[in-house]
């Protein structure tokens, strides 16, 4: 059918533009963050790339959410403002005649959204999550580069090397500051190679100093040795990370079913079904007024998208905090955009106004009367 096809190929490159403008202005975006995070010591330089990727699938369904919106309002838009929608009104075809072949064309990226937000999210958060943690548990010498200082994972020691040998277990002209028990100590040495002792990681030293002073009692103790072992990384400074909320798998968030669980299934729900409504409202705002600027309308459409998009967020973070209930929250947001949505597009499509309802009503009236 020539207005069923019509409609596609004019959705089809609006959609695709939309995504390649978003996908770029989100990207560099979470490249700037990335190398921020780069520079700060929590992500490996070397795999900026690879956290990006993960970064960029886990933001991939409010891209595609969004694109999905901009590109209905911008087609639709443009039809108004070249009279093709008068035409298409005049073959008798409603505005409620959009909604079918719409939905014919977005539905594989409805599901698409429905697969990244529910499945996509948690395992890119999970992946990127164990590359921080996996640079973040580095040793303390693997920390250090050589001609820097380097604070060490639980911040009481700062570690010098002047040079290091290619296997990297061992170093040159080592320097080792420390505050722990009470006592400050500054040790140096010649040389230092790293030995596994049941499985504590020690740095023995050879040929140097060791300067202790209490931080309680006056008094300095210098001493000098041929051979120093210093413990790097013991069993006991191994620290459980927490899994985030954001990286646990959806069925384990339906299976614990606590507060926090379900605010985060709340908000990975709640994109799969904006993104529903969403093709609904972008129909109602591009035909609210066609006589409109298209800016205009994309610019109601990004409020539009701004608003639902944080009420989102603030529902997921109520239910978290045990201030909403999860059915409650979903039915009066997602419920209510959608029957709002439904009875803005009936009142477009048969054209009732509050005025024509008034005339209605006293010609009925009349009607009664005169038969009475």
């Amino acid at each position: 059918m020539l207005f069923h096809s019509s409609l596609r190929k004019e959705m089809a490159r609006a959609f695709g533009a939309t995504v390649v403008v978003l996908a770029t202005i989100v990207i560099t975006m979470l490249l700037i963050r990335t190398l921020n995070l780069a520079t700060r010591g929590s992500v490996n330089p070397a795999e900026i790339i690879v956290v990006l990727g993960y970064t960029v699938l886990g933001h991939a369904p409010t891209i595609l959410t969004l694109s999905l919106f901009v590109s209905i309002v911008g087609a639709l838009s443009r039809m108004y403002r070249d009279s093709e929608m008068v035409i298409w009104f005049s073959a008798g075809q409603g505005l409620g005649s959009f909604v079918k072949p719409l939905f014919r064309f977005v539905w594989p990226m409805l599901l698409m959204i429905a697969a990244l937000a529910l499945f996509g999210w948690p395992w890119a958060n999970q992946q990127s999550k164990v590359l921080r943690d996996r640079f973040e548990s580095r040793n303390d010498l693997e920390r250090v580069s050589p001609g820097q200082f380097q604070e060490s994972a639980g911040g009481n020691r700062v570690f010098f090397i002047d040079k290091d040998s290619v296997d990297g277990k061992s170093a040159g002209e080592v320097f080792i500051a420390s505050t722990e028990r009470g006592k400050e100590t500054i040790t140096s040495a010649r040389a230092g190679v790293i030995e596994i002792v049941d499985g504590d990681r020690f740095l023995l030293l050879s040929r140097g100093q060791h300067l202790e002073r209490s931080l309680e009692k006056p008094g300095t103790k210098l001493s000098e040795f041929e051979q120093y072992g210093v413990l790097v990384d013991g069993k006991g400074e191994q620290i459980e990370r927490a899994t985030p909320v954001r990286s646990v798998p959806t069925a384990a968030l339906i299976r614990d079913r606590t507060q926090r669980s379900m605010g985060e299934l709340s908000w990975r729900l709640g994109i799969a079904i904006a993104a529903v409504n969403f093709v609904l409202i972008g129909l109602v705002v591009s035909g609210t007024n066609p006589r409109v600027g298209r800016n205009g309308n994309l610019l109601l459409s990004l409020f539009t998208f701004v608003v639902y998009y944080n009420l989102v967020n603030l529902g997921s973070s109520r239910i978290a905090a045990g201030a909403s209930n999860f059915w409650s929250f979903m039915i009066a947001l997602h419920g209510g955009a959608f029957m709002a949505s439904l009875l803005m597009l009936a009142k477009l499509h048969w054209n009732w106004t509050f005025s024509g309802s008034l005339r209605r009503r006293r010609r009925t009236g009349l009607a009664d009367r005169v038969a009475t």
